[in-house]
């Protein structure tokens, strides 16, 4: 693949195509939604930079390599998103049920390392932690945006059940961050308010 050119100028009007060369309003459901799945992989690059903040602590590489693999698999379900399945190409990446089958394992293996909760988590514990909240909450967004466009058009089968197993992943991610940095995780308190 090859990025020469950045600009084209052909979205001026309002208009983008799609990977099949279909010509839609740049705020389509199909747009929205690989558009969000984009933004969740920019929040994930927040939360990669803080882990290379030193000090790095031992643990941290392990969940940079998970934090880049889901990156790339966020760039495989937004080039799905921006394809029709028509016309998508044999080769073409996609999100498979082993993706979130992977996943499942890494929240159980981490889950099995941290206490239990018995309030809800405030976003926060640290930068990385932080970062990887907002990763969650985006992710969120992200869903909702691929319901509303499964709602109206055909998507990847494994699509919706691979980002709702992010956001969970997640989540668990920010707590395993929290104590891997000995930061303290910050709860909910509602008789604070």
């Amino acid at each position: 693949m090859r990025l020469n050119r950045i600009y084209t100028k052909a979205g001026d009007g309002g208009e983008t195509r799609l990977v099949g060369g279909q010509k839609v309003a740049k705020d389509a459901p199909r747009i929205e939604a690989y558009g969000t799945v984009d933004e969740l992989s920019s929040c994930l690059g927040l939360a990669r930079a803080a882990l290379a903040t030193p000090p790095v602590p031992a643990g941290a590489a392990e969940l940079d390599a998970v934090v880049k693999r889901i990156q790339n698999e966020l760039f495989n379900l937004g080039s799905d998103l921006a394809t029709m399945p028509a016309d998508r190409h044999p080769k073409q990446p996609v999100i498979e049920a082993r993706h979130v089958t992977a996943l499942e394992r890494e929240i159980d293996g981490w889950n099995e390392t941290l206490p239990e909760l018995r309030s809800f988590v405030l976003p926060g514990g640290g930068a990385v932690a932080a970062s990887l909240h907002l990763a969650r909450t985006v992710c969120r967004r992200a869903e909702r945006c691929i319901v509303r466009l499964r709602d109206a058009e055909p998507i990847g089968e494994q699509s919706l059940p691979y980002v709702n197993r992010l956001s969970d992943a997640l989540f668990v991610m920010s707590r395993h961050a929290a104590r891997l940095y000995g930061e303290s995780e910050p709860l909910w308190e509602p008789e604070k308010t």
